[in-house]
C-alpha cells in the first residue's frame, strides 16, 4: 500500500508549461481518477508519478519519501497502457511472467501468481494462446494480469478502455472496479477523458483543466458541489443546462445551472416560475426520455425524463425547474453567495 503525494508538482517541455504546480494527496488504497478534456496534462501527471516522465518541479513522495529520482522499477508500479504493448510470439501465460522472469522469480512462485491473476480476471482457458487469438476485451486482461502478477504497490491506468467498443468497455470497467475490491492493498490511479468510466470508479476524482487542479472529490461531490461552471459541465451527462440572461436574472446570478433531471413538464399555466418550450427533437433511449426544447435561451435546453414519455416535436410544454437543485455561478464560474 503507498501514500502518494504531490507537493507543487510542474512538468515542462522547453516553453511550454504541462503541469503548473499541482497539489495533491492520493491516499493508501484509494482509487483516484484524473479526468479532464485531450490536453489537460492528465496522462502527463500519471507518467510524472510512474517516473517515466522527469519532474521539472516539486517533489513526488511515497509513503513520505521523495521518489523524483527513483527509477521506475524501483517505485512499486505496475502500468496498464492504452494499447495493450504485449508480446506477439509469446503465449498470454509468457505475456504474464515475463517481468517474474526478469525478476529472477522461481518457477513455482510464478505459477502460482500468474494463475491467481488469471483466475481473478477469468482468462484461465487463455494462457496458452497467443495475442492475436484474443479480442480486444481479452487482450486488455491479459495487459491487466501482467501488471498484478507484480503485486505492485500503486497501479497505473492511461485510458485502458478507449480502444474497447462499447460492450467491451462496459465488461472490463467491470473487472477493474472487481479488481480494486480484490486488491484493497493496492493504490490505483487511473486516467479517462470519459466521466462515466470516472463517475463509476472512482473513490475520488480529480478534475484537471489546463495543467491544474480545478476540483477534487467523491463522484457525489463533484455531481452535487461543482467548484466551477468547467466542473458543472465536465461532470455529468447529458451536460448540465446552462442559462445566462433574464433566466439568470430572475435567480440573482451570472449563469444558472440545472441538470436534465432536475426539470418538471408541468400541466400549470400564467406562472412567472414557469418556463415555455417548444420540442424540438426528442430521443428515447428505453428507460429514459431526453427533450431538446427551445425556450429563448442561447443553447436547447435538455430535459430528461423516465419511462415513456411521447411528446411529438412542435409540442409546447410547460417547465418547472426544481429550486433546489439550481446551481448559480458568478461572473468568473465560480459559486455565486
Amino acid at each position: 500500500m503507498a501514500n502518494i503525494e504531490l507537493k507543487n508538482l510542474h512538468k515542462s517541455y522547453g516553453a511550454v508549461h504541462v503541469i503548473k504546480g499541482i497539489d495533491l494527496e492520493i491516499k493508501s488504497g484509494e482509487f483516484m481518477v484524473f479526468v479532464g478534456p485531450s490536453g489537460c496534462g492528465k496522462s502527463t501527471l500519471l507518467r510524472l508519478i510512474s517516473g517515466l516522465e522527469a519532474i521539472s518541479d516539486g517533489e513526488l513522495l511515497f509513503d513520505g519519501e521523495v521518489v523524483n529520482n527513483v527509477i521506475p522499477s524501483k517505485r512499486g508500479i505496475a502500468m496498464v497502457f492504452q494499447s495493450y504493448a504485449l508480446y506477439p510470439h509469446m503465449t498470454v501465460y509468457d505475456n504474464m511472467a515475463f517481468g517474474l522472469k526478469l525478476a529472477k522469480t522461481t518457477k513455482q512462485e510464478m505459477k502460482e501468481r500468474v494463475l491467481n491473476a488469471a483466475r481473478m480476471l477469468q482468462i484461465e482457458d487463455l494462457l496458452e494462446r497467443l495475442p492475436k487469438q484474443l479480442s480486444g476485451g481479452q487482450r486488455q486482461r491479459v495487459a491487466i494480469g501482467r501488471a498484478i502478477v507484480r503485486d505492485p504497490k500503486v497501479f497505473l491506468f492511461d485510458e485502458p478502455l478507449s480502444n474497447l467498443d462499447a460492450a467491451l468497455r462496459v465488461a472490463t470497467r467491470l473487472e477493474i472496479a472487481k479488481l480494486h475490491h480484490d486488491m484493497q492493498d493496492t493504490t490505483m490511479v487511473y486516467v479517462t477523458h470519459d466521466q462515466v468510466e470516472a463517475m463509476t470508479l472512482a473513490d475520488r476524482i480529480c478534475v484537471l483543466r489546463d495543467g491544474i487542479v480545478e476540483q477534487v472529490g467523491t463522484p457525489s461531490e463533484l455531481y452535487e458541489s461543482p467548484a466551477s461552471i468547467f466542473v458543472a459541465g465536465f461532470i455529468g451527462s447529458p451536460k448540465m443546462n446552462f442559462l445566462t440572461g433574464k433566466f439568470a436574472d430572475e435567480f440573482n446570478c451570472d449563469t444558472l445551472g440545472i441538470r436534465p433531471e432536475h426539470i418538471e413538464i408541468v400541466d400549470e399555466d400564467n406562472s412567472d416560475k414557469l418556463w415555455t418550450g417548444k420540442v424540438i427533437h426528442a430521443e428515447d433511449l428505453g428507460s429514459d426520455n431526453y427533450l431538446y426544447l427551445e425556450i429563448g435561451a442561447d443553447e436547447p435546453l435538455v430535459v430528461r425524463q423516465a419511462g415513456k414519455l411521447k411528446i411529438a416535436n412542435g409540442t409546447k410544454v410547460n417547465l418547472r425547474p426544481q429550486n433546489a437543485n439550481l446551481h448559480k455561478f458568478n461572473q468568473q464560474g465560480k459559486p455565486a453567495l
